[in-house]
């Protein structure tokens, strides 16, 4: 069967905050063992037997630092798609494009296999089986779901009822019966002993054409402008891939909406497939936590800590820093460069009501990193004060910043090493290290790596205003600036 799978990687992951942010979000974490879950993800779905081509779904800021993720682990796939999304409309508009995409590459019988960037799955084999079963079904017309049978009662996931007699003619495969939206505890637990309900995985197989009918029939506000913005979006494509940025007017037009609310509650033809295969959602850092072996005393440890007389807790230092801790219990602690948390072990979940305060602050932490990525490498915040601001800049080789001009900053560059092609105004210059420019406000300036190793060099901003939107783009490879 010919079976596309599709990586829906959207999800800010507030409760993984301080190292989830908007602009570095949760399918890019790193686990212990080095790979981010959005690799992991991906070299999953690349193993599905068959499988020569995978499509992500992601938004435009996050693209290259998606595509280099998934562009740095071996695979066998000859096809890499990528969606891009010009604002969040959630998994119903998401999940719409990318059948419409599939639709039009490969017919209407084509299969895709729905599979969020942010879930951890610890028996592959188990997977693989499962996706076997769905893709049977799915094949002959239905929407299929993948149940995991619950391990205890979990208030964080939404429930499937099913009918506990498998449909004849198949092993592995039953009709779902309804959806249970995230209930309270007393709920799950009875839901959990009746033995009749299953963790909504949030994993999906279907042919486009089934899922677009369903769509058509029961969320047409979704599909309609899904399908415009993919026919009026920007295509571009090369020997192993093809890139598709939606067309913003239409997309946004798209009714913001989840799959399970637009077509899984209301259709009639959905049927699960029950999984047991170590599967998370990587939903806190609680779940986080418990993919580090403790120690005799239940403490556990991602990066350096130094403790006494300490018991069940989690740190976790993201920059190299030492972590020491006396006589306390009970606590999960992560530290960033730029923003510490410290919460109770059984209060987890709440990290997001700090990303949300954040947010209504205006406050950079719940967007950026110290560190931020961007398709040319990435610049460190050093020291900012009144009226300045200085940067550790890192550009790749071959890469190059936009064209640009800033009405409020001048900005004064020092290579530290490798070499710089310069555009400031009207002159072109190189500069090797040690050597230094002066941009002043209102100038056209472009920064290129012309070389084969890392250009760094510190940048120091002053004006009266030095936010990140005081830049006008008149010309850049990576497609950020306006058309003309």
């Amino acid at each position: 069967m010919n079976i596309i799978p599709v990586i829906i990687c959207g999800g800010a992951g507030t409760r993984l905050w301080p190292v989830s942010r908007e602009s570095f979000p949760k399918p890019l974490l790193k686990l212990a063992d080095g790979q981010s879950l959005l690799q992991k993800t991906f070299l999953r779905a690349a193993h599905v037997p068959g499988t020569s081509e995978i499509l992500l779904v992601t938004n435009r800021d996050t693209y290259f630092l998606t595509k280099d993720e998934c562009v740095e682990v071996e695979s066998n796939v000859s096809q890499l798609g990528f969606i891009l999304e010009p604002s969040a409309r959630n998994t119903a508009a998401a999940i719409g494009a990318a059948a419409e995409v599939v639709s039009q590459r490969h017919g209407p019988d084509a299969i895709m296999l729905v599979m969020p960037a942010d879930q951890l799955i610890e028996d592959e084999a188990a997977f693989y089986t499962a996706v076997e079963h769905a893709a049977r079904s799915a094949a002959a017309g239905h929407i299929v779901t993948f149940g995991i049978r619950p391990t205890g009662p979990e208030t964080g996931y939404g429930y499937i009822e099913y009918e506990t007699a498998p449909l004849a003619g198949t092993e592995a495969v039953h009709k779902v019966v309804q959806f249970v939206e995230k209930p309270e505890f007393h709920i799950a637990q009875r839901l959990v002993a009746g033995g009749r309900h299953l963790w909504n995985a949030g994993m999906f197989c279907f042919t486009v054409s089934t899922m677009l009918a369903e769509l058509e029939r029961h969320a047409p506000d979704v599909i309609e402008p899904a399908r415009r913005a993919v026919n009026d979006s920007r295509r571009s494509a090369s020997d192993d891939g093809y890139t598709i940025e939606l067309d913003a007017s239409q997309f946004r037009q798209a009714q913001d909406i989840s799959i399970d609310y637009a077509v899984m509650e209301h259709s009639d033809n959905v049927n699960v497939v029950p999984c047991e295969m170590g599967w998370s959602d990587i939903g806190s850092w609680l779940s986080i936590s418990e993919l580090t072996t403790p120690d005799e005393r239940g403490n556990r440890i991602h990066g350096e800590a130094e403790l006494h007389d300490v018991d069940n807790c989690f740190f976790r230092s993201e920059d190299g820093r030492l972590i020491g801790a006396v006589g306390v219990q009970d606590l999960i602690v992560v530290d960033t460069p730029d923003a510490l948390l410290i919460v109770s072990r059984d209060r987890a979940q709440d990290v997001k009501q700090i990303v949300a305060k954040l947010k209504r602050a205006n406050h950079d932490a719940y967007r950026l990193h110290r560190t931020v990525h961007r398709p040319w490498g990435t610049y460190t915040v050093l020291e900012e004060g009144e009226r300045f601001k200085m940067k550790r800049i890192v550009v790749k080789p071959q890469a190059a910043l936009s064209l640009q001009k800033h009405h409020h900053r001048s900005e004064h560059w020092i290579v530290v090493s490798g070499c710089a092609e310069i555009v400031n105004g009207d002159q072109v210059i190189s500069l090797q290290p040690n050597e230094s420019t002066y941009i002043p406000a209102g100038h056209k300036h472009r920064l290129v790596n012309p070389g084969v190793m890392d250009l760094v060099l510190i940048e120091v901003q002053c004006g009266e205003y030095l936010g990140e939107d005081d830049i006008v783009r008149f010309d850049d490879i990576y497609g950020r600036a306006p058309a003309a």
